[in-house]
């Protein structure tokens, strides 16, 4: 019988300022002395160990040889699944006052080539292993047009007396191998999915990132003695960075990494045998862990934090239910570092994503036809230096006032708790009336609370726009909505024109639905 919730839930650290004004490499060597430099920080896919002192000297030895052939505030792309060899790539080229530019696989060449371009990026690191497990021997040979393409492989061969040297005096005497890197300057970029036309690169300076993982830590309790994360998340997606690598690196807490969270099977197995307590994920994911887990596979795990898309009251009752783990659903920007709000294990509010986080401040801008809530805008610490776009390299494009629109509709209630309505994207207009396609898709999870739904508009020769729904439930058609719709009060408007039983809706690999993909299915569908 399980036992009831009542886990030792450390007390969260208080938000200091001071302690963001660092770059992200000095934070890794300030982590080293802080929790010992022999202590076991990082569990990789492959179940290997690695410490402080093994991260530090790698980054050394391997930064001085891929800083080679670039200059200081260069960006260079990685493209590598999360996992040590990612974290060390990191820290090898900040070491060093390179950019790591996080460049997202399964994004395909077209979208890539246009990333690379904002961020003016000439080299990409990459390993051969992972090149051949991922079948992605065409997509380097297109990239490799573009720019020039580095294997650790080659490089870890190829390692000099100089690389050798620096591996070992590194972390002895690390202001004479590399130089300090002001807090202000570009410390990672990252990029948008690209749904929404070219993805765009979202610089994220030292500061940023130093600023959310401490936002993080005064937020939500984690214990470097207690604490294992578990993070299946891809470091190209800003929560597995920051959230998933960077903060449990920085703050002393062991990560186990797993390179993909599409295996469901493998992930359960290796959360039961790390005895891991905190799972990072997102809605689609979670619920895919928790239908596959035999009882005992996830009793480790005391909190799982989520982000990225909704979690729908069917998972969270769910995960309750069958492992007793309570989720805290959150909400971030890639522009924010990721984490903007969270809820916290003393003041969880099923519904919301949280409060904001310490030193941040929003707010709500009104828009004509949704009468709840407005835009959303936050400004804060962690808020980026700005975008970069293929259409002008390099640029820096920086926010008026340090203000970032998120282009979600929000609204906060008394006690400062955001629930998110939607996206200013993601509404429809039927006859004048705004629907939220968040709506919508609430609707037919309620009906069809084991499959994935997505809804799309498109145009209506008579309305303006109309909804169109795909589900991957075999039962999927419209009668049903338009009973449970009616049974609850739910305006029809908001019941979809048509339905569409699909085999699978099409997701990203951060784990948010394409809903690019989805729309040019729906279309083809209304077509046939």
């Amino acid at each position: 019988m399980q036992q009831p919730l009542q886990p030792i839930v450390p007390a969260p650290l208080p938000y200091v300022p001071a302690r963001t004004r660092i770059n992200l490499f000095s934070a890794l060597l300030r982590a080293g002395r802080e929790f010992g430099t022999s202590k076991e920080i990082l569990v990789d896919g492959d179940e290997r160990i690695v410490t402080y002192k093994e991260i530090i000297r790698a980054s050394f030895g391997l930064g001085s040889a891929l800083k080679k052939g670039t200059k200081r505030g260069e960006s260079v792309g990685v493209m590598l699944p999360t996992g040590a060899g990612s974290v060390i790539a990191f820290f090898a080229l900040t070491a060093y006052g390179r950019v790591p530019a996080m460049l997202n696989f399964t994004a395909g060449s077209k979208n890539l080539k246009a990333a690379m371009r904002a961020a003016k990026v000439k080299r990409l690191v990459t390993a051969h292993k992972f090149v051949e497990l991922g079948g992605l021997h065409d997509l380097m040979t297109e990239l490799s047009k573009s720019v020039e393409i580095v294997y650790l492989e080659d490089v870890r061969e190829k390692l000099g007396i100089g690389d050798k040297v620096s591996a070992l005096a590194g972390p002895v005497m690390p202001g004479l191998v590399s130089s300090g890197l002001s807090s202000k300057q570009p410390g990672v970029i990252l990029f948008t999915s690209g749904t929404e036309g070219e993805p765009k690169g979202v610089v994220l300076s030292h500061e940023n990132i130093m600023a959310n993982i401490e936002q993080v830590r005064a937020h939500i309790g984690l214990s470097p003695d207690a604490d294992i994360v578990f993070n299946p998340l891809p470091t190209f997606h800003c929560f597995g960075l920051t959230v998933g690598a960077l903060l449990p690196i920085i703050g002393g807490i062991k990560v186990v990494f797993h390179p993909s969270p599409l295996q469901p099977k493998e992930i359960v197995r290796r959360i039961r045998e790390t005895a891991s307590t905190i799972l990072l994920a997102t809605d689609t994911f979670i619920s895919q862990y928790a239908r596959t887990g035999a009882d005992g596979d996830m009793d480790s795990i005391r909190l799982a934090v989520c982000g990225a898309e909704r979690v729908k009251d069917e998972t969270r009752n769910y995960v309750r239910r069958k492992f007793n783990i309570e989720i805290l659903e959150g909400y971030g920007a890639t522009e924010a570092a990721p984490v903007v709000a969270a809820n916290q294990w003393e003041k969880n509010k099923p519904g919301t994503v949280g409060c904001l986080m310490p030193g941040m401040e929003y707010k709500l801008v009104r828009v004509e036809g949704i009468p709840e809530g407005g835009r959303f805008h936050i400004r804060g610490p962690n808020v980026m230096m700005g975008y970069l776009r293929a259409s002008n390299p390099g640029v820096i494009e920086r926010l008026p006032e340090g203000w970032h629109d998120t282009g979600d509709i929000v609204d906060v209630d008394e006690e400062g708790f955001i629930r998110i309505l939607g996206r200013v994207k993601r509404f429809a207009k039927i006859g004048g009336e705004m629907v939220s396609l968040a709506v919508v898709e609430n609707c037919a999870a309620a009906v069809w609370p084991d499959h994935l739904h997505a809804a799309v508009t498109l145009p209506d020769p008579k309305k303006g726009e109309q909804v169109v729904l795909l589900s991957e439930s075999p039962e999927a058609a419209r009668t049903p909505i338009i009973a449970w719709a009616q049974e609850h009060g739910v305006p029809e408007i908001s019941v979809p024109r048509r339905v569409f039983r699909v085999e699978q809706i099409p997701v990203l690999g951060t784990g948010k639905v394409d809903y690019s993909a989805v729309r040019a299915e729906a279309e083809r569908l209304m077509n046939d």
